[in-house]
């Protein structure tokens, strides 16, 4: 028995990477080596107290039974209620839906819209599951490049070139992950009227990252902008990175009325509803929103400004200011070529696997995200092993000559 008989889209399908640098360096800690992982994208801090004990309380009020699989009407109405407080969106609960994660509600949206053969564009870099989950789906995942010199960011231009009659959706980050890049209203607004050309191509707004903002500027939602646009847009948001509930599991989407059904039809076939401890904990979350962890995204600036100034002066290094997120996604292409003991790097992975092999660093490879001239590096972790990790790293590039 074998892979032989397992279908072709498992065996198509690609392991995420972020995974699997992890377990890698998991892997290296068990053999009691002293591993510093940078790979995951998850806040070190602990769920709020408050969220916590409201968990708690959902146990002591027996909520054990299946919910409702769009998520209860209580945690609905919060959704709602913070669209509209926090992104001036206006979504009835009819159009919200909860999920096991943003990660299935992403999933849920483009099983329902995606047919064979349908294009999906996918600005890059881009989250490493956009792609694994479009193929799954038949469809055909076109990469839009960008680089570091323009943020990451792709222009109206670049758009319209992209699409044709085979174009059906775009998804994007924003904040984005792995760069840390953050679109601006005009920004929006550009992108926009290009999209409202195409009939029958809709938006895949992945806002996850929402509260670890940096600009000082408030963030804006594509589906804010105006009544077009919301009809073409589905807005996928959670509470893993904000609230750092990421063992939540809790994910949600707005958008019209008609989506949301056949993400529930979908939904209703796969899991069902939605922990229901966990929703009943994301509703305290959501009713007391941002101010309650303000200190956590105070830690997250502090740090990206920390590492900023450390791997600036790391040389073959290209590096910008993420305005967004907790991640450094430099340019590391000076180094490809090079070699150290006979080992010669090739690309971005064999750059992280020498980091990980040489100095006990696991960082992610760019080729994942659509973007291989570059690394993955989370900053949220502590300030202590921050220091101590671009000290890995300047001290691994270093060997390579």
């Amino acid at each position: 028995m074998g892979n032989q008989f397992l279908s072709e889209r498992i065996l198509n399908m690609e392991t995420s990477a972020t995974i699997a640098m992890n377990a890698k360096s998991r892997s290296l800690k068990e053999q009691g080596l002293n591993v510093i992982s940078l790979s995951l994208g998850e806040p070190d801090f602990n769920t709020p107290d408050l969220i916590k004990n409201a968990a708690v309380q959902a146990i002591h009020d027996n909520y054990s039974k299946y919910p409702p699989i769009a998520g209860f009407q209580e945690l609905k109405k919060a959704i709602s209620d913070k669209f509209k407080k926090e992104n001036n969106l206006n979504y009835s609960q009819n159009e919200i839906v909860v999920s096991t994660g943003a990660k299935q509600s992403l999933a849920n949206v483009i099983l329902s819209l995606i047919n064979p053969g349908d294009e999906v564009l996918l600005p890059a870099p881009y989250w490493v599951s956009y792609v694994e989950q479009v193929k799954l789906a038949g469809g055909v995942p076109v990469a839009l490049n960008t680089t570091i010199e323009s943020n990451f960011k792709i222009t109206p231009k670049q758009l319209e070139k992209a699409i044709n009659d085979k174009t059906k959706l775009i998804i994007y980050s924003s904040p984005c992950n792995p760069s840390g890049s953050l679109y601006s209203k005009q920004e929006l607004e550009l992108i926009s009227e290009v999209i409202l050309k195409k009939e029958g191509l809709f938006v895949l707004a992945d806002e996850i990252y929402e509260y670890i903002n940096f600009t000082k500027k408030p963030h804006y939602s594509i589906a804010s902008l105006n009544s077009k646009i919301w009809e073409r847009t589905i807005t996928v948001n959670g509470i893993a990175k904000g609230f750092a509930m990421t063992g939540y599991r809790i994910g949600y989407i707005g958008a019209p009325k008609w989506i949301c059904n056949a993400c529930s039809k979908i939904q209703g076939q796969f899991t069902s509803g939605a922990n229901s401890i966990a929703q009943r904990a994301t509703i305290t979350a959501l009713e007391n929103g941002k101010n309650i962890v303000t200190y956590m995204i105070e830690a997250f600036e502090k740090r990206r400004d920390l590492v900023y100034e450390l791997i600036r002066d790391i040389n073959g290094l290209k590096v910008n200011v993420p305005e967004g997120a907790f991640y450094f996604f430099p340019d590391v292409s000076y180094f490809f070529g090079k070699s150290y003991k006979g080992k010669v790097i090739k690309n971005a992975t064999d750059l992280c696997l020498f980091i990980l092999n040489e100095k006990l660093l696991a960082i992610v490879p760019g080729q994942a995200f659509g973007s291989p001239n570059s690394v993955r590096i989370s900053y949220a972790t502590s300030e202590d092993i921050l220091v101590e990790a671009m000290q890995r790293l300047k001290d691994a590039l270093s060997l390579l000559r």
